[in-house]
């Protein structure tokens, strides 16, 4: 069955509250919504999210890149050879990964609803239920410990906490945190390259010695100073996860090889789509290195698409998709996004009518 078109839209979704890390401030998303088409009708939708400090896309290069550049090369080809197609798309440009990712999510939607098979499933799956987490974005204080009780009263055990704009406060906010929401609360954090070697060091040591039980600290210097990220893990116990150093199976190998980190984390718009997240996911399960797979502040399909991934690849051991709760309104009449659970429909492909016309 042969792809017929694809079309590209850009909408924009308001959030409930302003996002804040050490690299950004977001108060709305623009997303790029990639429609394509097989011949026989069946529709695929996939999503593409710009983060210009992390991908360096902007949402006017991501629809220029799917319209002109990647849709041109899967049209008329047949969608059963759907990893030839991503090969094809990988190698068309250079970099470009969100505006991959979202191309590709739309081809395994239309394939997976042509084989009439929930995605998870033609992925391999192994559920279809996960506990997500819920990210608390950099504040003062009061409003983190604020809005990490309100999560925790919600359902949520797991809570993902921005840092990194100021050591000091970090150790203040984190410890706050602790102490409201108790011992049994899991609790990762999150510098977003905020740091350097020995600023990381000197915090995450000061957190282990007041016993405040971090389960995992993401990123902490810079996406490529990959030194200074295998010294930190070298001199703490707290085990480290990469996030901004990690968008291809070739980085993956690296920071498998020299045992930089103790965590990969996958995001689809780093890795340029499905195939080569699961790629990197293979190759660290290889180096017996779990994956936490997670997404940028981005709508429900490509969320969704990472969802059924970590339904479906046994490495994946944790996930951080919280983004479509932070939406103002859901993008699809049925969510499968129900506080901290996400349960995936068994219908077919990403399963849900999204940005319906």
């Amino acid at each position: 069955m042969k792809i017929s078109h694809v079309e590209v839209e850009i909408k924009r979704l308001k959030l409930k509250k302003p996002f804040i890390t050490a690299l950004r401030k977001v108060v709305s998303i623009e997303v790029a919504v990639v429609r394509l088409k097989l011949k026989d009708g069946t529709e695929g939708i996939g999503t593409a999210s710009p983060s210009a400090v992390i991908t360096g896309e902007s949402i006017e290069s991501i629809k220029s890149t799917i319209k002109n550049t990647l849709a041109p090369v899967v049209i008329d080809q047949s969608i059963l050879n759907i990893f030839s197609l991503s090969r094809t798309i990988q190698k068309t440009c250079i970099g470009n990964t969100s505006a991959k990712a979202g191309i590709e999510i739309a081809l395994f939607d239309a394939y997976s609803k042509f084989l009439r098979l929930p995605l998870y499933q033609l992925l391999g799956g192994k559920t279809n239920i996960l506990e997500n987490d819920m990210t608390i974005s950099i504040n003062q204080v009061n409003t983190m410990v604020r809005d990490a009780v309100e999560s925790v009263e919600q359902g949520f055990k797991s809570l993902k906490i921005k840092v990194g704009l100021d050591g000091q406060k970090d150790f203040e906010r984190i410890k706050a945190i602790r102490e409201a929401v108790g011992p049994s609360i899991q609790i990762r954090v999150d510098a977003n390259q905020g740091w350097n070697k020995k600023e990381a060091v000197n915090i995450i040591k000061g957190w282990e010695d007041a016993r405040l039980n971090i389960s995992i600290i993401e990123q902490p210097v810079l996406a490529d100073d990959i030194d200074s990220l295998k010294y930190v893990s070298d001199h703490v116990h707290t085990p480290i996860m990469a996030d901004e150093s990690i968008f291809s199976p070739e980085q993956a190998l690296k920071l498998v090889q020299i045992k930089a980190v103790d965590w990969l984390n996958i995001k689809l718009m780093k890795a340029g789509g499905i195939v080569r997240a699961l790629q990197i996911a293979s190759i660290a399960e290889a180096g017996r290195i779990p994956c936490m797979i997670g997404s940028m502040m981005e709508s429900g399909p490509g969320v969704l698409a990472a969802a059924h991934l970590a339904c479906a690849h046994p490495n994946i051991l944790k996930i951080d998709l919280d983004a479509p709760l932070w939406l103002e309104s859901n993008d699809t009449q049925m969510s499968p996004f129900q506080g901290p659970m996400i349960m995936l429909s068994e219908n077919p492909g990403l399963g849900y009518d999204f940005f319906k016309k």
